[in-house]
């Protein structure tokens, strides 16, 4: 079958006509939300490569109702985890037949309400939340306005959420510093406002727990995550070598690399003198100049999770938690015997 000449726009009539069906049979055939393995699906579909026919998304979207856009609201695309997370999200969207959009929000209430009215501005579909803190307004009102929305990575216990299970995080990267024979454990958590921070801080103190350890509450460090956030709590938990820790879980990659700069500022070697864990094994874990032992999420699962719960909003449960994996590395070793 030879291809329209340039210049010719094929129709969907006139790859009913060429396929031999009717133009509702065509439709169907290329509609991308339907799957069809028939016969005479594949036959439709091959015509119109053939022909060079290219379907009008947008058009048939709003004669829905629907645009096939979602929008992304993260903190900041600056944040490697955050970057990644929307690559996945966008990744999975498109697997669906829909566009992802990202605005930031700068982890500001204010901005945030902005970006997310921008967002709805332009007819999306559905938005998927990176950015909610436990104090967080926004997701109350998008379900009282009955905007179909997930969370991501976070939760408020309410709205749909999809996140990697951050309790059992916490108490994976104890319990490895814990089966190496650390017992002088401190933790940097996130911040409070945050369920990420809570939930691996949780998970930690379970792990100690179980031990028998009753952690010192100064080694239990709350902070942003940021590089220089960890590196502020690993000043302050390293400056004392009578009583500093021998290992250190930092709840994400970012917090244990500042540690490890205040480490090298202590003449500390990370793997020997001081144990650390991270949370998120970004790629950059793996290629540091001492590899590091973290806790990797499956982001594409996450992804992939929260499409479905704008797509399919009624489906249980409304709180899909992915289990995450330890990958141990160099950074973390047994403690070495105070002299």
């Amino acid at each position: 079958m030879e291809p329209a000449s340039p210049g010719t726009i094929v129709t969907l009539k006139d790859v009913a006509a060429a396929s031999g069906v009717s133009i509702s049979t065509a439709s169907r055939a290329l509609d991308e939300r339907i799957t069809s393995r028939s016969a005479a699906a594949a036959h439709v579909r091959k015509v119109a490569e053939e022909l060079g026919y290219r379907r009008n998304s947008f058009a048939s979207s709003l004669r829905r109702g629907e645009t096939r856009t979602l929008g992304v609201l993260v903190p900041r695309l600056s944040d490697t985890v955050m970057a990644l997370m929307f690559e996945e999200l966008e990744r999975a969207a498109s697997s669906r037949g829909y566009f992802a959009m990202v605005a930031t929000s700068g982890d500001d209430p204010e901005d945030e309400k902005r970006a997310a009215e921008t967002l709805l501005d332009r007819n999306i579909d559905g938005l998927i939340l990176a950015t909610a803190r436990l104090d967080d307004e926004l997701p109350r009102l998008l379900r009282q306005r009955k905007v179909p929305h997930a969370l991501v990575l976070r939760t408020d216990g309410v709205s749909p959420s999809a996140l990697g299970d951050d309790e059992v995080g916490g108490y994976l990267a104890v319990r490895h510093l814990l089966d190496l024979g650390h017992r002088d454990i401190a933790v940097v958590t996130g911040p409070a406002f945050t369920s990420t921070g809570i939930a691996r801080l949780a998970g930690a103190r379970k792990a100690l727990e179980e031990a028998g350890i009753t952690p010192r509450e100064q080694w239990l460090v709350a902070a942003g995550y940021g590089i220089e956030n960890g590196f502020a709590a690993g000043e302050a938990l390293l400056a004392d070598g009578r009583e500093r820790p021998t290992a250190i879980f930092g709840a994400n990659d970012n917090i244990a690399m500042g540690i490890m700069a205040a480490a090298h500022r202590h003449n500390l070697k990370i793997g020997q003198d001081l144990a650390l864990v991270g949370y998120n094994d970004t790629p950059l874990s793996a290629r540091l100049p001492t590899p590091l032992t973290s806790v990797r999420v499956p982001l594409d699962q996450i992804a992939r999770t929260a499409i479905d719960l704008i797509t399919d909003p009624g489906k249980e449960p409304r709180v899909r938690k992915s289990i995450p994996t330890l990958i141990p590395r160099e950074s973390s070793g047994p403690p070495r015997q105070r002299g």
